[in-house]
């Protein structure tokens, strides 16, 4: 016989022995033809089909696998109506009697690892003893899905052994199942001794009981208590150390997520449910979060008591949120052909002045609404069809509008509670939707209000200069915890346009604005005034416009025609009389254009009656440096600073907590943080070099940060070949002193281990190239061709030198990096001047990292994969266009590492894509090309893989595990190609902060503080870690989510790992706050950006084309970009070019 397959060959065959007598395995061995198992192989000489993609294994028939049923995932549930028949497993397989967890196949033959061997069973999918394999709930001989005939029935991918027929959750003949279980008489009881639910099996005596095992998620303490998910078999959510005694000594366990031998009784959960959540068929073969696999880790140096922005949520459950569509339109259509689209601020008016008009039937303070088409009541309103009338302004005669409102649902909040408990097991969002309406009904309407934040009107303001004020205020979400529902809200500071006069805003935005000079600055004030709102002063009114733009004539010159009362047009009027006989108004500045508003007829108003809106906010990307600079330390508070205003502002009656309109549903929030409590985790032991050149370990310090004084970098990459470019040269404040410069650069890189050549030469020029990119790109590839005669060989990198930060870094980064193939390293001629230790020693490791030198490790490899084999980190990342670009593609960035044990250094792929796409369309083909470029480097391709996602919410979970997963899982199978993988999200867009709760305590948590208890997720795998410095402000921990593990990570290991890989960025001597692979993919994304906005202001013929920058298709945007300008230039895709 011949063994094939992952690790020398687990057995292969669906349902019982392979007829051929040969045996596959997980990644298809040999067999005549070839192994069956998970990857699709063939196997069996009678052909039914089994494996990951409905390849061929099995020797009797039946259909299984991820197609029919997605079979046996790690630790990872179904959502309800995915039966998980069929499949292949994972590892954690049973042999001899045993059984096995995740996925496993049993009866008396071979399989895919977490499958049975020699008449035993597996949850997950599995199969029982005395039967064929089949598709999800259906049985092999005969019978409707969930039915049996013959033996063999299951309901949601569960198959029994020795009894008859039946529906679904009964028995006949002894046995039944639940929930891809099988068990006795009823749910979660046992018939000849045993019992299953959730992915449990039994029949016919306590097999599970006499080989040992939990029962399936049990755990001691805070476990998971979730019953609706396929296939939660198994003891793995116990709560202990991973390690068995074995005769040999010591050894790792299986994985938390793949089974699991423990002695213990199989005794039923007391939280078990007892009923199915869902069985929409929307969710059919969708995978799910995974669950924690433990109580929380144990890891800690340091217990500190911790205080969280997170205030608990109390409401009745058997309150009932009443759930209306609105549908508002005018009762008589809009004449002139204007939109008859209604603002969310008129929307707001008439649903304000039906329910305050007949508030005994509409009570305004028992509703909310969300300003388009929902509200939400705690009591019962009436439906149908009412006319409002509403007048716009003073002296505009009313509108009537037609307000039809009907039920659409009763939001029963038990099903909230449910949830929390752990007895439902997807999250009811339209109650959670209602409930964040009804909490923000208040501020909505006493604060402005942006995006998922409120901000003050007129208090707690700072004026920044020209014009912008700086508000406080705060954002706030609604959040499903393991203590229950809370409100998270945090102190926020957005920069918002002066609600004075036009004139009055010009004169303070625009430097050297007047009246009298106006014409000089027309273009500037346009910009500045376009879009903008306002309210007019020339009457008694609140009308307010959106201004379009200037009018062509002065406001002496402008005239109109005016209808007569019976409609007909009457001679033209001049704005100037009209405003005195209309108005009693004269116009003062008649030598300034007026401002034309957006509106079907023609609208004129003059500057001086016109004022800004409140609430208006100004970009901060387009403050000057000064204002950024003031917005900047506004919103930088101290820990207990921040703590304060958090508090002061839940306890403000004029707050986001005022009013009564939470308490009118039945709801009540918490005035006091959440208090938790935190742990310290060890920071690891650092390699680097030494003043001899060989390596030593060092211990950091307190801040967990470690300097440079006479050490080096761990491996150092001779350079040879460079070039100064000094663009600063022509600057008369500042030029670089290249004679004191130069030499002390390679002085400190000698230091730091790092020989370094006399430059090749030194070549002087103007920051004026900046703005020219044809003559920048062929100053790049005159310096590219000197170098080759100088040489015989390609530059390693070019140091540019500029006097000040200018837009046309872009055009140097795009032509070198896309175009001529140069790595550049960028400094600023002020800063190289002061030849600073610390800086060049900065400079020194940027330039080392670039080139392919190793600067720090970690002292021990990294934890949990030890000496395993090796092991690959991919972090992702979107990057996508400023949010008033509606046409630039988004651009998605994949980078992977490329050594190992070490895995500091990293690869990197850049695609374009349509925008505003947050998937990451190529992401299988990118990781593949990371994968294989690995394979050519280290002569093995990653038998594990670690891939962090960022820049997703909760909501796009689904959409990482069941598109972009299935994306990279699909690419290496084309390949045949399998390796474990674990998929984590990594968030710093959230609002968590974290306090020291000690009175005395001041400053940031310290690094490595975790917290992966009470704030975190009811029951899925998530956790905060704080793993640097914070020095300024105070500190944000990074939320890491688990999605999916195959490689069975507990919540020491996984943090230990992610903790000890932030010591491993190239660029500085300290932890940095997001793991390494996530932080590289958002630079490479960041680069991908200005790879493109180089291409699209370019002037250049050879850099652009009129049909890629005129397009109006994003979609055809990404592809010309793709096409022609993103591909980097094949001497740096495989190296750190980026840092």
């Amino acid at each position: 016989m011949e063994r094939g397959g992952y690790r020398g060959g687990v057995r292969g065959g669906h349902g019982g022995r392979n007829s051929g007598g040969r045996r596959g395995g997980y990644g298809g061995g040999r067999d005549g033809g070839r192994g069956g198992g998970y990857d699709g192989g063939r196997g069996g000489s009678e052909g039914g089909r089994g494996g990951y993609e409905g390849g061929r294994g099995g020797s009797e028939g039946g259909r299984g696998g991820y197609e029919g049923g997605r079979g046996g995932y790690p630790r990872q549930h179904l959502r309800p109506n995915n039966q998980g028949g069929g499949g292949g497993g994972t590892p954690g397989q049973s042999v001899g009697g045993v059984w096995a967890t995740r996925g496993g196949h049993s009866s008396g033959g071979g399989g895919t690892p977490g499958q049975g061997v020699g008449g035993v069973w597996a949850t997950r999918g599995g199969h029982s003893s005395g039967g064929g394999g089949g598709t999800p709930g259906q049985s092999v001989v005969g019978g409707t899905p969930g039915q049996s005939v013959g033996g063999v029935w299951g309901t949601r991918g569960g198959h029994s052994s020795g009894g008859g027929g039946g529906t679904p959750g009964q028995s006949a003949g002894g046995v039944w199942a639940t929930r891809g279980g099988h068990s006795g008489d009823a749910p979660g009881q046992s018939v000849g001794g045993a019992w299953a639910t959730r992915g449990g099996h039994s029949g016919g005596g306590s097999q599970s009981e006499r080989q040992g095992g939990d029962p399936p998620n049990q755990s001691s303490g805070m476990g998971p208590k979730r019953g609706c998910e396929v296939g939660r078999g198994g003891g793995e959510e116990r709560g202990k150390d991973q390690v068995s005694e074995t005769k040999g000594g010591k050894e790792p366990s299986r994985p938390g997520n793949v089974g699991s031998n423990s002695n213990d009784d199989l005794v039923p959960s007391p939280s078990m449910p007892k009923c199915l959540a869902s069985t929409s068929s929307d969710n059919v073969n969708r995978i799910s979060p995974v669950q924690r696999p433990d109580t929380g880790g144990q890891l800690a140096v340091q217990t500190p008591r911790l205080l969280v922005n997170h205030f608990p949520v109390n409401f009745s459950p058997k309150s009932i949120i009443r759930h209306y569509d609105v549908d508002i339109k005018q009762e008589v259509p809009p004449k002139h052909g204007r939109s008859g689209k209604i603002s969310k601020a008129i929307l707001t008016m008439i649903r304000d002045k039906l329910f305050t008009d007949d508030p005994s039937r509409f009570p305004l303070a028992k509703t909310a609404y969300d300003g388009e088409k929902n509200i939400f009541s705690a009591v019962p309103l009436p439906t149908g069809t009412f006319t409002v009338e509403v007048s716009e302004a003073e002296d505009v005669n009313p509108r009537s509008y037609l307000f039809t409102i009907k039920l659409v649902n009763e939001l029963q909040l038990r099903k909230l509670k449910d949830y929390l408990d752990g007895t439902l097991c997807s999250l009811p969002r339209d109650i959670l939707q209602g409930m964040d309406v009804v909490v923000k009904e208040h501020p909505a309407r006493t604060m402005i209000s942006v995006g998922r934040g409120f901000h003050y009107v007129r208090a707690h303001q700072d004026y920044l200069g020209h014009g912008i004020i700086a508000s406080k205020g705060c954002q706030q979400s609604l959040k499903p915890t393991s203590q229950g529902l809370v409100l998270c809200l945090d102190y926020s500071v957005l920069s918002f346009r002066q609600p004075v006069s036009v004139i009055e805003f010009l004169t303070e935005h625009i430097s050297g604005f007047k009246l009298n000079n106006f014409r000089r600055f027309r273009r500037d004030v346009e910009i500045a005034l376009r879009g903008l709102k306002v309210r007019v002063t020339h009457r008694v009114t609140k009308q307010k416009y959106v201004i379009a733009g200037l009018t062509r004539d002065d406001t002496q010159n402008i005239t109109f025609s005016q209808e007569d009362p019976d409609g007909n047009a009457s001679q033209n009027v001049r704005l100037v009389e009209y405003f005195r006989q209309k108005y009693g108004r004269d116009i003062v500045n008649q030598d300034i254009p007026c401002l034309e508003m957006k509106s079907k007829m023609r609208n004129y108003v003059p500057m001086e009656y016109c004022v800004l809106v409140e609430g208006q906010v100004f970009p901060k990307d387009d403050l000057k440096k000064e204002e950024a600079q003031m917005l900047k330390d506004i919103s930088l508070v101290k820990p207990k600073d921040r703590q304060k205003t958090i508090c002061s502002m839940v306890r403000d009656v004029d707050g986001p907590f005022g009013g009564e309109i939470i308490r009118n549903f039945g709801m009540e929030v918490s005035m006091d943080m959440t208090p938790v409590e935190g742990r310290v985790i060890r920071p690891p032991e650092l390699k680097v070099g030494a003043p001899n050149g060989s390596v030593m370990k060092i211990h950091v310090d307190e801040r967990c940060q470690w300097n440079l004084v006479r050490k080096g970098v761990v491996e150092g990459k001779p350079i040879d070949r460079w070039a100064v470019l000094d663009f600063s040269s022509d600057d008369r404040y500042c030029p670089l002193n290249a004679n004191n410069f130069i030499p002390k650069l390679i002085d400190r890189c000698l230091k730091l281990g790092i020989r370094m050549e006399e430059p090749l030469f030194y070549n002087p020029t103007s920051m004026r190239l900046f703005s020219n990119v044809d003559k920048l790109r062929e100053l790049l590839e005159t310096v590219n061709d000197q170098a080759y005669k100088i040489c015989k060989g390609r530059l390693q990198f070019l140091l540019c030198v500029m006097s000040k930060k200018d837009p046309g870094y872009k055009y140097l980064k795009w032509i070198s990096e896309t175009k001529v193939g140069i790595v550049t390293q960028c400094c600023l001629s002020l800063s190289a001047n002061k030849v600073n230790d610390q800086y060049l020693a900065n400079l020194g490791l940027k330039i080392n990292a670039k080139l392919g030198g190793s600067n720090a490790e970690l002292g021990d490899r990294l934890p949990y994969f030890g000496d395993q084999n090796h092991v690959m980190f991919i972090g992702a990342d979107v990057n996508h266009p400023a949010a008033r670009n509606i046409t630039s593609p988004s651009i998605a960035a994949v980078v992977g590492t490329t050594n190992w044990p070490a895995a500091n250094r990293y690869a990197a792929r850049v695609r374009p894509q349509v925008h505003r796409r947050e998937n990451i369309v190529n992401f299988g083909d990118m990781c593949l090309e990371l994968v294989e470029f690995y394979s050519r480097l280290n002569k093995v391709k990653p038998e594990k893989i670690v891939i962090f996602r960022d820049g997703v919410s909760e909501g796009q979970f689904d959409m990482v595990l069941n598109d972009e997963l299935m994306d990279i899982k699909t690419a290496f199978r084309s390949i045949n190609y399998t390796p474990t993988i674990t998929l984590i999200v990594a968030q710093k867009r959230h609002h968590t902060r974290l306090f020291l709760a000690d009175r005395g305590a001041i400053g940031n948590v310290s690094p490595g503080t975790v917290v992966d208890t009470k704030i975190v997720h009811p029951f899925e795998y998530d956790f905060y870690i704080c793993s640097h410095f914070g020095s300024l402000g105070t500190s944000k921990p990074t939320h890491y989510h688990v999605l999916w593990d195959e490689h069975g990570l507990g919540s020491d290991q996984l943090q230990k790992l992610i903790y000890d890989m932030c010591f491993t960025f190239a660029r500085c001597t300290k932890p940095v706050s997001l793991v390494p692979p996530v932080y590289y993919a958002d630079l490479v994304a960041y680069r991908g950006r200005l790879y493109y906005e180089a291409v699209m202001e370019g002037q250049s013929s050879s850099s652009s084309s009129s049909s890629s920058s005129k397009t109006s298709s994003s979609l055809s945007v990404a592809a010309s970009f793709e096409e022609r300008f993103c591909m980097l230039h094949a001497d740096l895709e495989n190296i750190m070019y980026f840092v």
